[in-house]
């Protein structure tokens, strides 16, 4: 037989041949796929009639962000995960090798940075300028992490599918709103109130959907959603229902200092500083900062518990877990309820900060989002969730301020259309890139004789 070498340059040729022939494949699919929805746009003139507007210019821009992001992936990126994976594979079997500074102290590093993000946006955009940028990428992103930390306690360590979970969301954000108009009482008093009464919903959710698994409790958990949603518009006596309450009373600094324009110990006021709203932003942040990181740390040794380990068993298999002697009711209830206290302290947090609530806010979507980061970030990983909401809330609020784009396409081009397509796009690339999400490590709290990390590429769930 003849020796068969290979020649670097001919793979590197072919490589390129073959990247080249799928985007042109590409550029022709999204062709046949947008030219109706993007190519054409009906509207009307000035004598009211329907007429077809032509936008070939659009068109050809995303016929051509498809054929060179079909070309990039396989000339480019596919070798590189293939590299990277072959790297994880060596740094699982040399488990001597020293992790890099950075690594080893990721936590503190992203504390201290998250920390000092307000008096740096202060320092740099000045006081008011940096109301935007604490508010909108700051409280927005962090709301949702803590949120989606609630959700991935239920979805990512027992296992359990909750398409319903906005529902706790609404239930501390109307109970702080109901409570401090009606009986005066402070933030302080209301936030742990809030998380206790969305927990007791969390456990009037969980006994119905015991003997429920998969997609039942999907549609069950859907359901329980759309109900509380529904009740907050019929219940008009209480909720005021489409109207929603607004007036909401702002929180203080322990009572110490408040943040009312007219009251003695305005913080402004107190330490001589000119009457801005950014002060009150800045505290916000520090606050959902604080109930962000105490969701980390409870979860984190909950995790570590017999409870956290009860639950990764039910995530894993139920028939065996039962077998253990583990009592499944107690599991799911608690996996539940401390889910959604959680999420009634992101949500009494959110009637704070906006200072109304009305059921608009609470619709399916924010369930949907929510899971979605859970699953995109990795189930189970708390830093891969961080990371996919700062991705995900953090670049549509991006495409708000993206306004240049209408001197390129338009002054009819409006960006916030085109987020929900963008984001469908970068949840299909993620899937198919990381099917885990992005930190998709298996890593079990309890493991027998020695410690071994399985890299999620060479997983399936439920498997490994």
């Amino acid at each position: 037989m003849a020796n068969i070498t290979t020649n670097p340059e001919s793979a590197g040729g072919s490589l390129t041949a073959r990247a080249l022939r799928e985007g042109f494949y590409a550029g022709i699919v999204s062709l046949g796929l947008f030219v109706l929805f993007v190519g054409l746009e009906t509207t009307q003139n000035i004598r009211n009639e329907l007429v077809l507007r032509q936008r070939w210019g659009l068109l050809l821009t995303f016929v051509l962000v498809a054929a060179v992001g079909r070309f990039l992936t396989v000339a480019y990126v596919r070798p590189w995960v293939a590299a990277r994976k072959a790297a994880a594979v060596a740094r699982v079997r040399d488990e001597s090798a020293p992790d890099s500074f950075f690594k080893r102290n990721f936590n503190a590093i992203a504390i201290v940075a998250l920390i000092l993000y307000p008096i740096l946006a202060m320092l740099i955009f000045g006081v008011q300028g940096s109301l935007k940028w604490v508010d909108n990428f700051g409280i927005q992103i962090l709301i949702y992490v803590m949120l989606a930390w609630g959700l991935n306690i239920v979805v990512g360590l027992a296992g359990l599918l909750d398409l319903g979970y906005v529902a706790f969301y609404a239930v501390g954000a109307y109970s702080y709103a109901l409570l401090s108009q009606h009986f005066g009482f402070s933030f302080w008093v209301l936030l742990p109130l809030a998380g206790i009464l969305a927990a007791f919903w969390g456990m009037i959710l969980g006994f119905p959907v015991l003997r429920l698994k998969g997609d039942y409790l999907a549609i069950v958990t859907l359901a329980f959603g759309e109900i509380i949603r529904l009740v907050l518009i019929n219940w008009t006596e209480v909720t005021r229902g489409t109207f929603g309450i607004s007036s909401i009373p702002k929180a203080s600094v322990f009572g110490i200092w408040s943040f009312d324009v007219g009251a003695a110990n305005n913080f402004a006021k107190v330490f001589g500083l000119p009457m801005s709203s950014a002060y009150y932003k800045v505290f916000l942040f520090y606050l959902i900062l604080a109930l962000a990181l105490l969701t980390a740390y409870v979860t984190i040794r909950l995790r570590r518990m017999p409870v956290g380990r009860a639950w990764e068993a039910l995530r894993e298999d139920e028939i065996a877990c039962r077998s253990l002697g583990i009592n499944t009711v107690t599991t799911k209830l608690t996996a539940f309820s401390i889910g959604a206290m959680f999420g009634g302290f992101a949500g009494s947090f959110f009637a704070v900060r906006q200072g109304f609530v009305s059921p608009e806010s609470f619709v399916f979507l924010e369930s949907a989002i929510i899971l979605s980061i859970v699953v995109l970030g990795g189930m189970g990983s708390l830093v891969g969730i961080a990371v996919a909401a700062a991705v995900m809330v953090g670049g549509t609020e991006l495409l708000r301020e993206m306004q240049f784009l209408k001197q390129i396409f338009g002054p009819d081009f409006t960006p916030e259309l085109y987020r929900m397509l963008i984001f469908g796009l970068a949840m299909v690339i993620v899937m198919v890139w990381k099917p885990r999400g992005f930190v998709g490590s298996r890593e079990p709290t309890a493991f027998l004789k020695e410690r071994k990390a399985v890299s999620g590429s060479f997983t399936k769930e439920g498997h490994g």
